[in-house]
């Protein structure tokens, strides 16, 4: 049995999804909880009872306490201010997706996180299940031959109740940097960069100001193009987290919902597919084969805990960096921005090499 002690790790924000992780932390073997801080009465009661130190606002458990590794789930326009915070006194961080709000807010993280010389792990946890872990190793592996394309559906329903709060109405939180931002991730994943996004969105269904239905055309720099179409107002099971099975309260559907056409083969998403010609023969007249590969399953809420864990020690680099949280968020923001203007964006993909510091951020 290991004797190694646990980390402390400190959670800013008690909403839906640092609930969360607050319940993978109590079963983890690398962390124990030992401090929080929301403003919420909630969070103040649920420090209380788990006997967890509470703070109001992530400044005064900063001053009070140096955990050995924090997890920032608040809303996304909070994160650049609460992850600078965290770097300057060299406390890693797992950051909730999407990386923050803006472009330029993230770069302050990117080179915060270089400066410091302090790990950040962007929360696209889906990096973390072993479905797309394979599904990279497939790719990698050149089975599938060149990608060529890659379709993905989003399609959910959303209850009403979702939307009595009033930022759930406003543009930012629609399906597309919500939801889409993940399928945009895994794309990039195992795809590569994205050179170029096309896209258009409604809100015919609702009628609210955020959009509740996108199409983005989107071409990589490998020259391979991907289409995808999500929706929060749809009757469907061809969503990812219906799907892949990675959190309980989401009822399971065996379909698939991601699919990659190669020049050998194609893969389909997360059933792990792959149909393929055995014989000699290899056009569209001649039969293909299907097989399958059966994975244990694995909460990836857990792995990117154990991850994270590795990251703190350096055992292990993220797998989820904060370049990667910036990247997929560029893409995420250049579909909003191509839906505006009717017209493709290209994507920048340079560094730059200095930022202005960030000292007029107040919280």
């Amino acid at each position: 049995m290991s004797t190694q002690k646990r980390k402390s790790l400190a959670l800013i924000g008690l909403g839906a999804i640092g609930i969360m992780h607050a319940e993978r932390i109590r079963n983890s073997a690398d962390f124990t909880l030992t401090s929080l801080a929301d403003p919420s009465d909630q969070a103040r009661e649920f420090a209380q009872v788990n006997n967890i130190r509470w703070y109001s606002g992530h400044r005064d458990l900063l001053s009070a306490t140096h955990p050995d590794g924090v997890i920032i789930a608040t809303p996304n326009q909070t994160h650049t201010v609460i992850a600078l915070d965290f770097l300057s006194e060299h406390i890693p961080v797992l950051l909730e997706k999407p990386i923050t709000d803006t472009v330029e807010d993230a770069w302050q993280i990117v080179h915060a996180e270089r400066r410091s010389s302090t790990p950040v792990l962007i929360g696209h946890h889906r990096r973390h299940n072993p479905i797309l872990r394979e599904a990279r190793r497939l790719l990698e592996s050149g089975l599938i031959g060149e990608p060529v394309s890659a379709t993905v559906m989003a399609n959910f329903l959303k209850p009403s109740s979702y939307f009595d709060l009033a930022w759930h109405r406003q543009p930012g939180a629609g399906p597309v940097l919500i939801n889409l931002i993940h399928d945009i991730d895994m794309l990039r994943l195992l795809l590569g960069e994205i050179a170029s996004v096309q896209a258009m969105k409604s809100n015919r269904t609702r009628g609210l100001e955020v959009e509740d239905t996108a199409g983005v055309l989107m071409q990589f720099q490998s020259g391979a193009i991907g289409t995808l179409v999500t929706s929060d107002c749809t009757t469907s099971p061809w969503n990812w987290d219906l799907s892949a099975g990675e959190a309980i309260h989401y009822p399971q559907q065996r379909e698939n919902t991601h699919f990659i056409c190669g020049t050998q083969a194609s893969l389909s998403l997360p059933g792990l597919d792959i149909w393929q010609y055995q014989g000699s023969e290899k056009h569209w007249q001649a039969p293909l084969t299907q097989t399958r590969s059966i994975l244990h399953r694995q909460d990836p809420y857990q792995a990117q805990l154990e991850n994270f864990a590795a990251v703190i020690d350096g055992a292990a680099p993220p797998r989820c960096t904060s370049l990667d949280g910036l990247r997929t968020l560029q893409a995420a923001l250049a579909v909003h921005e191509s839906c505006t203007t009717a017209s493709p964006v290209t994507l920048d993909h340079t560094i730059p090499q200095c930022l202005p510091d960030q000292e007029e951020h107040q919280s």
